[in-house]
C-alpha cells in the first residue's frame, strides 16, 4: 500500500468516524419520533454497545483520537438507543 501524506490518516479516520457514529442518529431519531423500539434486537444493541466500550478503552490505550472521538460519540449514541428500546420496546396492545 503506498503511504499516505502527512496527516492524512488521521483525516481518513475522523472522516470514517463521522460517518459511522453519524449513522445512528436516523435510528435514534425513528424511534423517538414513532414512540417505538420493539424492532430493534436488546441483544444486539447490549453486545454492541460493549464492543464500542472497549474499542474506546482500545483508543485510548493506543493514544488514537479518531478511535477515541468516534467511540466515545457512538457509546451515548447506542446508550441513548438502549434506553429507547428499554423504553419503548413493545408496541402498544390496540
Amino acid at each position: 500500500m503506498p503511504s499516505l501524506p502527512p496527516g492524512a490518516a488521521d483525516a481518513i479516520g475522523y472522516l470514517a468516524a463521522t460517518l459511522t457514529t453519524a449513522s445512528w442518529i436516523p435510528q435514534i431519531v425513528r424511534t423517538w419520533r414513532l414512540r417505538s423500539a420493539g424492532d430493534l434486537s436488546l441483544g444486539m444493541l447490549a453486545t454492541f454497545t460493549l464492543g464500542i466500550a472497549l474499542w474506546l478503552v482500545f483508543g485510548v490505550a493506543t493514544s488514537s483520537g479518531p478511535v477515541v472521538a468516534a467511540n466515545a460519540v457512538t457509546l451515548v449514541l447506542n446508550l441513548v438507543l438502549v434506553g429507547l428500546r428499554l423504553r419503548f420496546g413493545r408496541p402498544p396492545r390496540p
